[in-house]
């Protein structure tokens, strides 16, 4: 296992989490936060609309709105050396379609690499756990301004990240 796994990665830096998406469709609310987050824009030779047009492709194939008022929705292109995420907060919530039919105020927008499977489905079942926690949702809607709710998303990920590779390595041996 290198290092340029998705252990190896601290996620959530500065800049990878939008305090408020004004958008209030899915789509938009895609593309608002793949441009306004600094994460995307700083992976070099990733043209930024493309991707931006690719996780809006696979969105509109099925709704990534999984309930809870979370979504992740996700592009894969070869143009992102390692997977990246960005967080778009929205306070008002977006019409996603989800199947549970609640808006979404938690978007998660993942860019992975189509060879790195793995870490793919790594960061989706860590963003699947701290969904699901309701406490955790609370705690990050409540959040005063963006710089809080980046450490917030940072020390929850880090977290259930460690956790999950933990299990996996104990399951493996």
């Amino acid at each position: 296992m290198g290092m340029n796994s998705v252990e190896g990665s601290s996620f959530f830096a500065p800049g990878s989490v939008i305090w408020d998406l004004q958008s209030t469709n899915n789509l938009d609310a895609i593309r608002e936060t793949i441009q306004r987050t600094t994460v995307f824009h700083a992976i070099q030779g990733l043209n930024v609309d493309a991707f931006a047009e690719t996780v809006v492709r696979r969105e509109l194939e099925q709704s990534t709105g999984f309930g809870h008022g979370i979504a992740i929705s996700h592009g894969r292109t070869d143009q992102v050396p390692t997977s990246e995420i960005a967080l778009g907060v929205s306070r008002h919530g977006i019409e996603f379609h989800a199947f549970d039919g609640r808006p979404v105020h938690l978007l998660f927008v993942v860019a992975s690499h189509p060879d790195r499977q793995i870490d793919y489905l790594r960061i989706l079942s860590s963003l699947a756990t701290m969904a699901r926690n309701e406490l955790f949702r609370r705690e990050l809607l409540s959040c005063l301004c963006q710089e809080e709710a980046q450490q917030k998303v940072f020390t929850a990920f880090s977290g259930v990240l460690q956790r999950n590779v933990a299990v996996q390595s104990y399951r493996a041996s």
